[in-house]
């Protein structure tokens, strides 16, 4: 079996609360959906297919390829089921693999076993078939098994991506609490922005939120930034389509004339940070790094845009306080300079958010970690508001 050429059920992995903006995304690349569920999409493709996935894929974890769906009691019917699998078909002689597994069965208590079973199942398949035992470890550097194993119904996987799709690889300094860049990316999908219009973002820290606002709007994906996922790795690789599909990333680039990215931070360090990010990321020429206080911040006027920021949630005592104030004059700043703009506010703490003292138009609901977070999104109506 030729899996690169071979249509087979592929689950796309994402973060809870992503689902959406992903199959958004899904659907841009030509891609139909299948099944939509609260981690993720399910759809039929070629690995050939996933390498496209993979590489430009902003809200995805992980792009899973299946091989056989079967029941099992416990660990031992998981061994059972995948010695007895063709895996010199689809691992190389000489190869490396890893086993990652997202296991939830009574019959046992830490997923590792669940995970040494596999190993095992593959190894003596494997040495039985060539004579030679493969390398194994926990570096997702080479091909990845997955195994999904929920109370008796087990599914195994070839992971096409190794290292999580989440991280989009530009982000050299991430600094302090940093947003997820696959979750920034979703949240901008989430907000009503055309990616022409200025998109101001206070508060930056790092970049992340304003650096996916300029990989978006200028077609940027995350495949430019990282040359090894686990497709590569496996029986069949053409390194010719991947080749080509790589081509196209450069190729799809395009340039946005005006566009304005205003990103700033009060402190310096960061700024740096966020600049550096930028240069690595290919978009410092398109965002306008300040150092200064938010609410002196440049919003441009006479045009509607975007004004998007992500302030502290506060966890102790002391700090809340002083948050209230700064909740406070996020909504002053909202209502004085954003008029004719959206304003969104990213937190975790929506007794803070009351402070901004504006109602929102919407809450679109988000995770952060296991934080329960809002985007909290505010028509902010001036005189040059677009219809």
């Amino acid at each position: 079996m030729n899996i690169y050429t071979t249509p087979g059920f592929v689950t796309i992995t994402c973060h809870k609360r992503t689902m959406p903006y992903l199959d958004q995304e899904i659907r841009e690349l030509g891609f139909e959906p299948e099944e939509t569920f609260v981690t993720g999409v399910k759809l039929k493709a070629t690995v050939n297919e996933c390498i496209r996935l993979n590489l430009n894929l902003r809200c995805a974890s992980q792009v899973l390829y299946s091989l056989q769906s079967f029941e099992a009691r416990n660990a031992d019917d998981v061994y059972n089921n995948l010695v007895h699998f063709p895996w010199e078909e689809i691992l190389p002689d000489g190869g490396y693999f890893s086993i990652t597994s997202n296991v939830s069965n009574n019959s046992i208590n830490n997923s590792m076993y669940a995970n040494l079973r596999v190993k095992d199942a593959v190894i003596d398949r494997l040495r039985d078939k060539r004579g030679t035992r493969p390398s194994t470890g926990s570096a997702l550097t080479g091909a990845v098994i997955h195994l999904f194993w929920k109370n008796e119904n087990a599914e195994i996987f070839i992971d096409t991506s190794g290292d999580s799709l989440a991280r989009h690889g530009y982000r050299k300094i991430p600094g302090q609490a940093p947003m997820l860049e696959s979750l920034a990316a979703a949240t901008i999908y989430a907000s009503r922005w055309d990616r022409q219009s200025p998109f101001v973002n206070p508060m930056c820290g790092s970049g992340t939120i304003a650096i996916e606002a300029a990989m978006i709007a200028t077609n940027r994906r995350p495949g430019l930034f990282r040359t090894n996922y686990a497709f590569m790795h496996l029986n069949g690789y053409d390194e010719q389509v991947y080749l080509q599909e790589d081509a196209r990333l450069e190729e799809q680039i395009r340039d946005v004339p005006g566009l304005r990215i205003i990103a700033s931070d009060y402190s310096p360090q960061a700024i740096a940070n966020a600049r550096k990010n930028a240069v690595a990321a290919g978009v410092s020429d398109l965002i306008e790094f300040s150092v200064c206080d938010f609410a002196v911040t440049e919003v441009p006027q006479h045009v509607p845009g975007i004004f998007y920021v992500n302030p502290e949630y506060g966890e102790r005592l002391g700090e809340i306080a002083e948050l209230e104030k700064t909740y406070s004059r996020i909504g002053d700043f909202m209502k004085q300079k954003c008029g004719g703009y959206f304003g969104y506010v990213f937190t975790g703490n929506l007794e803070l958010a009351k402070k901004i003292g504006l109602k929102a138009s919407r809450r679109i609901e988000f995770y952060t970690s296991t934080i329960d977070c809002r985007l909290l999104e505010y028509e902010l109506y001036g005189g040059s508001r677009r219809p």
